[in-house]
């Protein structure tokens, strides 16, 4: 057992977490009835869903590794790789991780903030297994799991069958593929440890971690050949995802903020998912509405979900930046050859810079377009790894950075402009935009309006940290065209404003 997890408090005793894995939960006996194998009630679905987690696996060592199932999987279906959060929102550790992945939220909603799962709230966002059983209680849903946490604090709603592995990858292999091979799963978890085990033991850049990889793909494959051989696998719809929760230091170990530790990824192969693409703007928490939504539960907006079905998430304007981004001017702790920045906007929005002195840093000097993984290392532990609510390319203006250069007298002060959006015919509207106000000195946000060149008037304002999506009521006047809206941000070696995914309906 690993020091990352030696003080796990398990929210189930052993012998309640043996007894979940022998029978089925509460609220499955009636479909037990008709059919089960092994205690896992017989599925009534087309449409299914396996996801498997490979925890602590590193995207980048994945291309070094000898894993030719994944690999057949990435080449048949589309790879998503994004960046976790770190502290202050949570460490990079797998009582977070997982949680995020079950519930479809960040941790400051499911408050998972370490492997003890003390203040977790469950109770308002359950497992996706749960809310899977509660849309439709004929579904059978079973989750397995090596790190016995999975089924005993992770899952611990109404899966009908929970079964805890205790470290036995091996295991977890066989009766997964046992169920898929000879019961009738609609949705299975399972979960895969000893990558996570040879990282800590080894360390993430070790020939142990890769064989550890190579290990894992085998046992992926030995799930993937039971699932292929079902009588009825031609006629159903099946969704495979493979995903992870946290990666591993070059020298072992997780939890902190390096580029290492919070790299995740996930694989969809099924319909829908073409094949050999890739993708900058899926997270960890969009894989529990994606099982819902393939499964036919329907989402409801009162749950508050961070995550997104995959195919509802659509590039935004901030995204089609992505290929003319540069690199480097000023910084010195982001990679020379690393592309993360620009300051040329997309067509229709423009950066009012008119009020910014001269001089700074150059990355930073006004609103600016980065990536996560560009941002945040300019200076790691100043809280922009909480930026988790924006995709791909978003906006940035950072003053803390900023004046982390000689620059002429005065404060930041910089306006980002969105394009003009119709509005004629309309009483109201709403805009709305996924942002991270983090405060930390002198600095000031607000957001105006402008109907169709008038004078700005003001729609909100920002004083305190905000981490959110948010959803501002506007109201058009009488005869107005058209509505452009101003991100104002000024601040004195403060910290930084993020918008992203803006939209005016």
């Amino acid at each position: 057992m690993r020091n990352s997890r030696s003080t796990m408090a398990l929210s189930l005793s052993a012998a309640a977490v043996v007894a979940a894995a022998l029978v089925p939960l509460s609220g499955s006996s009636a479909v037990a009835a008709t059919g089960a194998y092994n205690g896992l009630p017989n599925g009534s679905k087309q449409a299914k869903t396996l996801v498997i987690g490979i925890d602590g696996t590193r995207y980048d060592k994945i291309a070094a590794a000898d894993a030719p199932n994944l690999k057949a999987l990435m080449a048949s279906g589309t790879t998503a790789t994004s960046n976790l959060y770190a502290n202050p929102l949570a460490p990079t550790l797998s009582g977070p991780g997982w949680s995020t992945i079950a519930t479809g939220v960040w941790p400051d909603k499911h408050k998972v903030l370490d492997n003890n799962f003390t203040g977790s709230r469950f109770d308002l966002y359950p497992d996706y297994a749960s809310r899977l059983e509660a849309a439709d209680p004929s579904n059978s849903t079973l989750v397995i799991g090596s790190w016995n946490p999975i089924t005993a604090n992770v899952f611990n709603g109404t899966a009908d069958l929970r079964i805890p592995e205790s470290e036995n990858d091996a295991k977890t292999a066989s009766d997964a593929a046992d169920y898929l091979a000879h019961g009738n799963p609609d949705s299975v978890f399972l979960h895969f440890d000893e990558v996570d085990e040879a990282g800590h033991s080894y360390g993430g850049a070790s020939a142990q971690y890769l064989s550890a990889i190579h290990g894992a793909d085998a046992l992926l494959g030995q799930v993937l050949t039971a699932l292929k051989s079902r009588a009825t696998y031609a006629a159903e719809d099946w969704l495979i995802v493979v995903t992870t929760d946290h990666g591993h230091t070059d020298a072992g170990g997780h939890g902190g903020n390096s580029a290492n530790e919070r790299q995740t990824w996930m694989v969809l192969n099924g319909r829908g998912h073409a094949a050999g693409a890739r993708r900058y703007d899926v997270k960890p928490v969009d894989i529990a509405p994606t099982v819902l939504k393939h499964e036919g539960a329907p989402i409801d907006p009162a749950w508050g979900l961070d995550g997104k079905p995959v195919d509802e998430i659509a590039p935004d304007e901030f995204d089609a930046l992505r290929p003319s981004l540069q690199t480097r001017v000023d910084e010195t702790g982001i990679g020379s050859t690393v592309k993360g920045f620009t300051h040329t906007p997309p067509a229709g929005w423009t950066i009012d810079n008119s009020r910014m002195p001269t001089g700074g840093v150059t990355e930073w000097r006004g609103w600016a377009f980065a990536t996560d993984e560009f941002w945040t290392a300019a200076q790691l532990g100043q809280s922009r790894e909480t930026n988790v609510r924006a995709r791909n390319v978003f906006a940035v203006a950072d003053s803390d950075e900023w004046d982390d250069k000689t620059h002429g007298a005065g404060q930041f002060d910089s306006t980002l402009v969105s394009p003009a959006y119709p509005v004629a015919g309309r009483t109201r509207g709403t805009l709305s935009f996924a942002t991270d106000y983090k405060v930390d000195g002198p600095q000031t946000g607000d957001v105006y309006v402008s109907f169709d060149g008038g004078a700005a008037q003001l729609v909100k304002s920002y004083r305190a940290d905000l981490n959110t999506v948010e959803h501002l009521d506007v109201t058009v006047p009488a005869g107005a065209s058209t509505a452009r809206f101003q991100f104002r941000y000024t601040g004195t070696n403060s910290a930084f404003w993020t918008v992203d995914q803006v939209v005016f309906s």
